[in-house]
């Protein structure tokens, strides 16, 4: 990100473009679904909320660093991918991913 961020004009706008795209997910990586919830209270795995203002901070280091802006705080959040809401881009991704398995069926590494 810091090479494409201080990098040329195309690699700027690329990454640039990345970031505003995805952005809007990256508040659901520190939303814990039911079952991590559960593991959490186990302690099993991390407390997403306390992971939160690191990963924040990181980011904006990050950012700061490739010379990006970071973007609004305002940004619209989307969730609900970890419970299998996804939008219809999902499925050409996965129909591109199991091409191999498709078109050679049974084959083996």
């Amino acid at each position: 990100v810091i090479r494409l961020g201080d990098g040329t004009a195309e690699s700027r706008q690329r990454v640039e473009k990345a970031i505003a795209s995805l952005w809007r997910y990256a508040a659901e990586l520190t939303t814990p679904t039911a079952t991590e919830k559960a593991l959490q209270a186990a302690g099993i795995i991390p407390d997403y909320a306390a992971l939160q203002p690191a990963m924040a901070a990181h980011l904006a280091h990050v950012l700061g660093e490739a010379t990006l802006p970071t973007p609004p705080a305002s940004t619209f959040a989307l969730a609900g991918g970890k419970q299998g809401r996804h939008s219809e881009h999902l499925g050409y991704i996965l129909t591109e991913l199991q091409y191999v398995q498709r078109a050679y069926p049974g084959l083996t590494w």
